[in-house]
């Protein structure tokens, strides 16, 4: 119930319109019990007497009451809508906002398939909430109601009569409801399963058929959907055993309404209490179909609010996650930033108990390229991820220009840096849209000369559609080399003081190495570079190398002078680890 009521709880931002419908429902609720009693008034009264004068009148009064009935209803829809969306748009828009303030700590744990599934699928699951539980709901809820007391005011014994099954109904939904939400949970953890498994398998098509693994990911695929299959049909019986359980105690109703009330009629002394007897038992009769309807109703919408509870646990799961700490607070840096980066004994790990960082200290001048070279899990790329702070350093300190980024507010700190990585991201967009990731305002002639300046305006201009063109998916209808250069122009537009380089040359023939290295160098002039790489002509020039070994600095110095001390740097060399054919003439 508290997740419901959650869910529920976004409706009090919209105040007016959840009154306005409010007032629909209770309005066309009560214009129910106008027929039964006209049904009443004519069997009753009107036939007896044959008066004709009143059969009409009272005929319109049922159409105007039908028809009154059914604007409101109308006037409801719409306000429910315009509400629903509102809220709907609410809970999207807050879940998209809290993804992008978690740590990058929470998406190594979450599969990409998941978090689609509970962004989409959940919510829309969610809806269902607010558009039957809510539309729905309420007016049944409302109609048993009035409906319920306009038949004790009618006749009590037979009201008290048709209300014999609700103990049993109120009991088998409550023991339905207890038990409901395991088998939702069990259905929505199959569906996300599912499509993480099929998520992965579309982004990974080209590995598929390259090791001929479609059979085997073909029959993966129909293990997890037969999980989903075996835990719906599941949930599909429960249902089939309760729906039918419920609708027979409610036929029983009428039946033991059937029976008692012709008995009581029957035994009216009079002929004139018959008659009278006879209407109100009428006027019973359609109001009991009006009574049990919405129960029938509320029980179908049972089954649909479980499922939505379901769903809104998994949202509110990211919602209550906890976000990256300090996003909107600390000071700014000063500025213009300079560029000098320091590390002071930082130490740092993954959360697995194995120290990745084993105390760096390092220190990067104004416009200095600094080198980072070492094996594979060094700890190379955790010094950038720690310098950016996509993760928090578990001791020490790192400063820019003096200033601890600990108490820096991170878009500042971000906004001072450019990077680059091995595999640049493209987003689905165009070129132009791309560049702009990096400068919004930014003129046509600034990205040409970003793109000329990274190496990269050529292809662009032979691109169909030039800047317009829509560069795919992760920038599938470009080259590696072209790609790179694009995510070049984008920091090129940027211009920021401090850059970050991850293997940015590595994966491409030797012509666009060039081409990728030239454009690098003229990005690099005059800033602060932090530079990772395994290739000996992207860090030979640097005005400092530090060569990391098992998460500590093992040496340090220029490329002439490691090579001298015959050390782990030169053994690098000589190993080809850094892909260069220099050292090995």
């Amino acid at each position: 119930m508290p997740t419901v009521l959650r869910v529920l709880s976004y409706l009090k931002r919209y105040p007016m319109l959840a009154s306005s419908q409010l007032l629909c429902a209770v309005l066309m609720t009560l214009l129910v019990i106008v027929f039964p009693t006209v049904t009443k008034w004519i069997t009753g009264e009107v036939i007896p007497q044959r008066d004709f004068d009143r059969l009409i009148p009272l005929a319109l009064l049922a159409v105007g009451a039908f028809f009154l009935t059914n604007l409101f209803n109308a006037l409801r829809i719409i306000l429910n809508n315009t509400f629903e969306q509102k809220v709907i748009f609410d809970i999207r828009s807050d879940l998209y906002h809290k993804i992008q303030r978690l740590p990058m700590c929470w998406f190594d744990n979450k599969r990409t398939g998941d978090v689609m599934t509970r962004v989409t699928e959940d919510v829309t699951a969610m809806e269902r909430v607010l558009i039957d539980g809510i539309e729905q709901g309420v007016v049944a809820i409302l109609q048993v109601v009035v409906v319920g007391v306009f038949l004790f005011l009618q006749d009590a014994r037979l009201a008290a009569v048709a209300m014999t099954p609700m103990p049993f109904l109120i009991f088998g939904a409550w023991t339905y409801t207890k038990t409901a939400p395991q088998r939702h949970r069990r259905v929505r953890t199959a569906t996300s399963s599912m499509n993480s498994l099929l998520h992965d398998n579309i982004d990974g098509i080209q590995q598929i058929k390259a090791f001929t693994r479609e059979e085997a990911e073909h029959r993966s695929f129909n293990e997890a959907s037969n999980h989903l299959r075996e835990a719906t049909l599941h949930l599909m019986r429960v249902w089939a055993a309760y729906n039918p359980s419920m609708e027979f105690l409610r036929n029983l109703g009428y039946v033991l309404v059937i029976g008692f009330g012709g008995w009581w009629v029957m035994q009216s002394p009079t002929e004139a209490e018959l008659q009278a007897q006879i209407g109100v038992f009428a006027a019973f009769l359609v109001s009991l179909g009006l009574f049990y309807e919405p129960i029938t109703r509320l029980n179908g919408l049972n089954q649909i609010i479980q499922a939505g509870r379901a769903a809104a646990e998994r949202v509110f799961e990211i919602v209550d996650a906890e976000e990256e700490p300090d996003v909107d607070e600390g000071v700014l840096l000063k500025k213009p930033v300079q560029g000098e980066v320091t590390f002071e004994d930082v130490r740092f790990s993954y959360g697995d108990n194995i120290a990745t960082l084993k105390g760096i200290s390092m220190n990067a001048e104004p416009g200095e390229m600094i080198a980072l070279v070492g094996h594979t899990g060094a700890g190379k790329s955790t010094i950038i991820n720690l310098l950016t702070r996509f993760y928090e350093a578990d001791s020490g300190t790192i400063r820019v220009d003096g200033q601890d980024i600990a108490k820096a507010k991170k878009s500042s700190l971000r906004d001072a840096m450019g990077y680059v990585t091995q595999e640049s991201f493209l987003f689905n967009c165009s070129v132009r849209e791309n560049l702009q990731v990096a400068k919004e305002d930014a003129t046509e002639e600034e990205m040409w000369e970003a793109l000329r300046a990274a190496n990269a305006a050529k292809f662009v201009e032979a691109l169909p559609e030039k800047l317009e063109t829509s560069v795919g998916e992760r920038g599938v209808k470009l080259s590696v080399g072209e790609k790179q250069r694009i995510a070049i122009a984008r920091v090129i537009l940027k211009n920021p003081p401090i850059l970050l380089l991850d293997e940015a040359t590595a994966s491409v023939d030797t012509e666009t190495e060039k081409l990728i290295q030239e454009a690098l160098e003229k990005l690099m002039a005059n800033r602060t570079s932090l530079v990772i790489a395994h290739r000996l002509s992207t860090v030979r020039n640097a005005d400092r190398i530090y060569v990391l070994d098992e998460g500590q600095v093992a040496e340090q110095g220029d490329h002439e002078s490691l090579i001298s001390k015959d050390g782990i740097y030169a053994m690098l060399c000589r190993q080809s680890l850094m892909a260069d054919q220099e050292l090995r003439a």
